[in-house]
């Protein structure tokens, strides 16, 4: 599957300055809700249920908070990278310092499952990773991420 097809160019932040996995859970569901135009409460809701289950933390410094959310048409998502790692309970213990955010529709589709795969596969190369990390730019990290190898 090619990202591409799920995030804009737009939503791709770098150099984000968070404190904590709660800022950072609340500037993205305020980003995407300026970008889907639902409510950011709404959102922000999601993600922390989603949350309170398990942490979305997969490992290597890498974060895939994901949800479904009432009213999406399709699916949204945005990338971050972090100015700092934060502590985020992932499953290594490591903090994180890369975030995939995924919102879905009201119903887990398989094409949902099937773009968390894709970003999981994605962030567990090494040098996928270390790009994302020095990327320069919001496109030069679109492009290490939407590539397809």
């Amino acid at each position: 599957m090619n990202l591409s097809s799920v995030i804009a160019p737009q939503d791709v932040i770098l150099d984000l300055p968070v404190p904590t996995k709660a800022v950072l859970i609340r500037t993205l569901a305020a980003h995407a809700a300026a970008r889907t135009g639902l409510e950011e409460d709404v959102i922000h809701t999601a993600l922390m249920g989603r949350e309170k289950l398990g942490s979305t933390g997969i490992g290597n410094g890498v974060a895939i908070p994901h949800a479904p959310v009432a009213g999406l048409d399709a699916p949204f998502a945005t990338l971050v990278v972090l100015r700092k790692p934060i502590e985020f309970d992932a499953v290594d213990d490591l903090p994180v310092d890369i975030v995939f955010l995924l919102l879905s529709g009201g119903e887990r589709t398989s094409e949902y499952l099937k773009i968390l795969a894709a970003v999981a596969r994605k962030t567990r190369d090494e040098q996928v990773l270390g790009l994302l990390r020095r990327a320069s730019s919001p496109a030069e990290a679109f492009s290490t991420l939407t590539d397809s190898a």
